[in-house]
């Protein structure tokens, strides 16, 4: 049938070999790029193109690529496809264009769909009827073949269901697949070993032999077909028989060719609804003598020692095999209870894993699977329900995890996957071309281990802390060199660091799986300032406002702030950035400024001097007797440190003494003999000694205000 995947590796992707140590970037001798097996989620990925790839003429590179690991979904594309009963279908892309072809079993009809760039459109349909009764009576299969040498498309149907009405026909398409009149030969029942034949295929060996194979659903029989080497020969059959019993009633056929071997799987309907295996060793023409088989069970082991899946098969109808990432993928459709059945194994040989999909895309008794074939990031596979004679598309499509989802660029940037799993990672040079090479490896993106580390946290400006990175998984640590940090520990799972400012210092921790966790631990610097102004000098009984230019306020950070000046007489307010003082005499003042940060405190501490000045007098040039204020209403020397008062005198502008008084607490109520002195200008002098001794004599003006 069409699932020998070697003639169709340009379509799909290359084989990779095991890769080696995780830790490090794995490449196999035909790869096209090193790529690391495994990382952790956040984790930047690098990869480098071998000297293979460099020099193409287009790259593409899909870092979240759909990949059959993963589990398809499927759409119903509903009826309108001319189906009438379908048996079987295969997809294959000719020049940029995407090729279906089905065999509808009732009406014996042979239809081409044409899905144009895409296998996400909705193809037209040419139906080529049973081109002149060339076509094998009620076709049950199909398989399609491109000769690289002629470069010329062939499909190969076989039908019939009986021996009677059994043959095998080859219709030729010449250099491309969208001929409108294809040629077709039909070559009978030579010797009458068809008998019901099910599941073809074709394929060039080693020695440019062209071979093929089918399946007697009646007879249980595998039968080989011989075209020398041209693959428009009439081809000889060869009846090997049923190799080894391991054939009951088969219902498909898939090839694997695999490091130098070839096998074939066979889905019967009969034995207990089981797969078999058939090894042809390195010959498509082996002596009977040589082949083997297997039968793998999917209920209850018929065989002394089979290999039994964790499923059950009721009645498998088809089979596609294809290779993704250097694994090989086997899917089968139930045509009793409208399953899709995934078998993922490492080689053709096992260990299998089977996977159950249930029903995908409204599966409908389905009777033939495509082969999955890439188009982009995206797989697409491709089944047809005879039920309903609907079509199902199964779609592998390309995730969503990958920070950057394609480039096109020889050298890829790195990039980062947010969320565990296991990634394709697919690159396509030359893409269209003769030459075109496609190469994918699968990456493993593990979630973090567990991890203890400090917390991010504040220091005060000038102290040290040490920070903690623990992991039991680890294998060793790294901290950047930066800014004022312990360099003798920098490989070990703790460091000590003195900044001077909020700094994130960044810390890598390397695990022996080949993950590397980047991560960081930010401490914040207290930059708490109390600036509590310069030393000043004021007048005897004046006040200055204290606090200075650099005192953190709360406007200019995040930060929670406590003022508290001390002592705290002769002050306005002692919980402000800038109090007013008036001092009687020299005082010293104390600023602490507290950071309150989530229960931690940083201080910081100014001091400021404010000295007296008693080198003059210090009276105000008005008063007004009539004020309520005690402050306006009466004349008198302001000065704090005048101890000894010779004389204040006050005179009226005819030279008349209305006032005077050696009691520096006393002043001039503007009263003259109990009687209201007028509105006007009054000289006044003064005479005394400071509290330093310093004597001081001053006159002066003063206006009196009603």
């Amino acid at each position: 049938m069409k699932k020998y995947l070697l003639l169709i590796a340009v379509l799909l992707l290359s084989q990779l070999n095991n890769y080696s140590s995780a830790q490090r970037l794995t490449v196999s001798p035909d790869s096209l790029f090193l790529a690391p097996d495994t990382v952790c989620i956040n984790q930047p990925v690098t990869l480098l193109p071998d000297s293979q790839a460099y020099h193409a003429q287009s790259y593409y590179w899909g870092f979240c690529s759909g990949y059959l690991m993963n589990a398809p979904t499927g759409t119903n594309l509903g009826r309108s496809f001319k189906f009438h009963i379908p048996d079987n279908i295969d997809i294959v892309n000719d020049s940029g264009t995407y090729y279906g072809f089905v065999v509808n079993s009732q009406t014996t009809e042979f239809l081409r769909l044409n899905f144009g760039n895409s296998l996400t459109n909705i193809p037209t349909v040419t139906n080529f009827g049973n081109l002149t009764n060339g076509l094998p009576l009620n076709p049950t299969s199909l398989y399609i073949v491109h000769d690289t040498l002629s470069t010329n498309w062939f499909i190969f149907v076989s039908g019939g269901f009986e021996a009677a009405t059994s043959s095998i026909a080859r219709i030729d398409f010449g250099h491309h697949l969208n001929n409108p009149k294809p040629n077709i030969a039909n070559f009978g029942n030579f010797f009458n070993l068809l008998d019901y034949p099910k599941g073809i295929f074709v394929a060039q060996d080693k020695n440019n032999l062209w071979f093929g194979y089918v399946v007697n659903h009646t007879t249980s029989n595998l039968i080989r077909l011989d075209f020398s080497y041209n693959i428009s020969n009439t081809p000889k059959e060869f009846d090997y028989g049923n190799v080894l019993g391991v054939l009951g009633s088969p219902t498909d056929l898939a090839a694997v060719y695999e490091k130098g071997n070839w096998y074939l799987f066979v889905t019967n309907e009969g034995v207990s609804s089981s797969i078999a295996r058939i090894d042809l060793t390195n010959r498509l023409d082996p002596d009977p003598t040589v082949i083997t088989g297997v039968r793998i069970q999917s209920s209850i082991p018929l065989d002394p020692s089979p290999t039994t899946f964790n499923y059950r098969i009721d009645q498998p109808s088809s089979i596609t095999i294809n290779r993704d990432c250097g694994n090989l993928y086997a899917y089968i459709t139930d045509s009793v209870t409208s399953q899709l059945i995934g078998i993922q194994m490492a080689s053709a040989i096992g260990p299998y894993n089977s996977v159950d999909y249930n029903n995908k895309g409204a599966m409908n008794k389905p009777s033939g699977i495509s082969s999955i074939i890439r188009s982009g990031d995206y797989l697409y596979g491709f089944i047809v329900n005879p039920k309903d004679s609907t079509l199902t598309r199964l779609d592998f499509d390309q995730c969503k995890n990958s920070s950057i989802p394609s480039f096109t660029e020889i050298m890829p940037p790195s990039y980062k996957y947010d969320t565990p799993g296991v990634y394709n990672i697919y690159l396509v040079i030359n893409q269209g071309l003769p030459n075109m090479r496609v190469d994918c490896k699968p990456i493993t993106v593990l979630p973090y281990p567990p991890i203890y580390r400090s917390p991010d946290t504040t220091i005060c400006e000038g102290d040290t802390i040490r920070l903690y990175v623990v992991s039991s998984q680890a294998d060793s640590f790294r901290w950047m060199t930066g800014y004022n940090i312990d360099t003798m520990n920098l490989y070990q799972d703790s460091a000590k660091v003195y900044p001077d400012y909020s700094f994130r210092y960044p810390v890598n921790i390397y695990y022996p799986y080949g993950c590397i966790v980047d991560t960081a631990i930010r401490i914040h610097v207290s930059k708490v300032k109390a600036d509590a102004g310069p030393d000043r000098w004021i007048h005897d009984g004046a006040f200055t406002t204290l606090g200075g230019p650099n005192t953190i306020l709360p406007g200019n950070n995040t930060g929670n702030y406590l003022y508290h000046w001390e002592p705290f007489i002769f002050l306005s307010d002692s919980t402000v950035p800038n109090p007013f003082a008036f001092p009687p005499y020299d005082y010293t003042y104390y600023l602490t400024v507290t950071e309150l940060n989530s229960g931690f405190m940083c201080k910081s501490v100014d001091t400021v001097v404010v000295y007296i000045d008693c080198g003059d007098f210090y009276l105000p040039n008005a008063f007004s007797p009539n004020s309520t204020s005690t402050v306006v209403n009466r004349f008198r020397v302001l000065n704090k440190e005048i101890v000894k008062l010779n004389y204040f005198r006050i005179y009226d502008r005819w030279g008349v003494l209305v006032f005077e008084t050696t009691d520096p607490t006393q002043g001039w109520d503007g009263t003259f003999s109990n009687k209201p002195e007028p509105m006007g200008v009054y000289v006044w002098e003064a005479d005394g000694f400071c509290v330093s001794g310093k004597e001081v004599k001053k006159k002066g003006n003063v206006s009196l205000l009603r």
